[in-house]
């Protein structure tokens, strides 16, 4: 078990857990590694959770990898209320989180996967002076789509949270079972989807239920547009890798080109893999963050 000797977190019992409380709500996560070496905060992506760089923290012995679950995923606590969610909010969770880490540490660097990616690209644009490395994978930019979809998003996101049932998170499920319909709906190797589906059950007295929040596979009420995106990101001052996957996700393949321009200090690598190829070339995504991060 990583030392602590700054107190960044609580120890909660097993080997490399951890919990971080903040102002506002009560993180779970893994810690990788010993305190004299350089902090790297990790930030998993959508209904994944700190599992997802126990791969990566293999290969990055040089470094100490401090991975959060995000709330509502893995061992954290669930947002209050039963609002919709909102990505934006998750720039307000990092924020607190880089701040109470920098009370007592320095932050070498984060690495954002997909949703993290997408937190990470967004604060690092108007705070980048904050850390001095960003490691993106699969994620270049927050996602936007067309404002003329604003109407039926948000009507679409008050029918979906109508629908929900909360007894669906107490749902009594079979491992095999959940690993085998992720596998199924992602492609993702069925060893990784078991990594990352236990740490998002828990285990009741008549059995294996979700912890992780339902309302995370809720439509969210409102996403930026192209414009919005674009005065944000714009002259993005941060020092950034960006690692893409050849069989990863699309979603920003039409506006590749003009998003890597709003960079002013962009590397950008494609190594093969999916999109969680964090995880299944954790070798390769490895071996260009320590490449990345020396040139620094």
């Amino acid at each position: 078990m990583p030392d602590n000797t700054q107190g960044l977190w609580q120890s909660c019992g097993r080997e490399n857990e951890v919990a971080i409380s903040l102002p506002h709500i009560r993180l779970g996560g893994r810690v990788w590694g010993e305190d004299d070496k350089p902090l790297l905060l990790a930030l998993h992506g959508w209904l994944d959770n700190a599992n997802s760089f126990q791969p990566l923290s293999n290969y990055l012995k040089d470094y100490q990898l401090l991975a959060i679950d995000w709330p509502g995923h893995g061992a954290s606590q669930h947002r209050p209320g039963a609002y919709p969610l909102h990505w934006i909010d998750y720039l307000y969770d990092l924020e607190c989180l880089i701040e109470h880490i920098s009370r007592s540490r320095t932050l070498y660097g984060v690495i954002g996967h997909s949703l993290g990616g997408i937190v990470a690209s967004a604060y690092s644009a108007a705070f980048a002076q904050k850390v001095p490395n960003w490691i993106l994978i699969e994620a270049l930019s927050p996602l936007f789509e067309s404002s003329e979809n604003s109407r039926q998003r948000l009507v679409r996101s008050f029918q979906s949270h109508s629908r929900q049932k909360p007894a669906d998170a107490n749902r009594i499920l079979m491992l095999d079972s959940a690993v085998k319909a992720r596998h199924k709906l992602t492609g993702l190797a069925s060893n990784w989807c078991e990594l990352l589906i236990e740490r998002n059950l828990t285990h009741t007295q008549v059995g294996l239920c979700w912890r992780s929040d339902p309302r995370l596979k809720l439509d969210s009420p409102m996403r930026l547009n192209f414009e919005h995106i674009k005065a944000l990101m714009q002259d993005h001052p941060a020092r950034v890798l960006a690692v893409s996957a050849d069989k990863g996700y699309r979603l920003l393949s039409h506006h590749q080109d003009e998003i890597s321009a709003w960079y002013r200090n962009l590397t950008l690598v494609q190594l093969a893999g999916d999109h969680h190829l964090h995880m299944g070339n954790a070798a390769g995504v490895a071996a260009e963050i320590k490449k990345f991060l020396v040139g620094d």
